[in-house]
């Protein structure tokens, strides 16, 4: 709670403000709701994920950044698909330098790349399959 106000109040879509804020970017809210509040990390959004994957899959690097220094986050978490915030950096985007920066990110951090998604696929499959040969780098200087 902030000032009465529940973080953790989801909507009819499962969306709740911390977990709004780590898909869409808010960094300032977000980081000021992890200073001021406690994040219910058993609430998911309606893909069954945490507030880490959307943020990898939409490019928001500050937030990465912000959920993984404050280290509450499962950085292997996986959603309803069995998608993980680095297979969602790698498989559902488009491989440029941002998520080449996202990728290397997770990797330090100690994200796990032999996880499979539902379909069975690696976020090196990922790669490998789209052709994304900087990104396939990347996760082989962490293999």
């Amino acid at each position: 709670m902030i000032g009465g106000a529940d973080i953790n109040l989801q909507n009819s879509i499962s969306d709740s403000p911390y977990l709004y804020a780590g898909a869409q970017g808010r960094t300032e809210i977000l980081a000021y709701m992890l200073k001021n509040a406690t994040p219910d990390l058993n609430k998911h959004n309606r893909y069954g994920g945490n507030a880490l994957i959307p943020a990898a899959e939409k490019g928001h690097i500050d937030n990465v950044k912000l959920l993984l220094e404050d280290g509450r986050e499962d950085i292997d978490f996986q959603n309803d698909f069995g998608y993980t915030a680095l297979i969602e950096a790698v498989g559902l985007r488009e491989g440029n330098q941002l998520y080449q920066d996202i990728v290397k990110l997770l990797m330090e951090n100690g994200a796990d790349q032999s996880i499979k998604d539902n379909s069975g696929r690696t976020a090196m499959d990922y790669a490998n399959q789209k052709g994304y040969t900087e990104i396939s780098k990347i996760l082989a200087q962490y293999n």
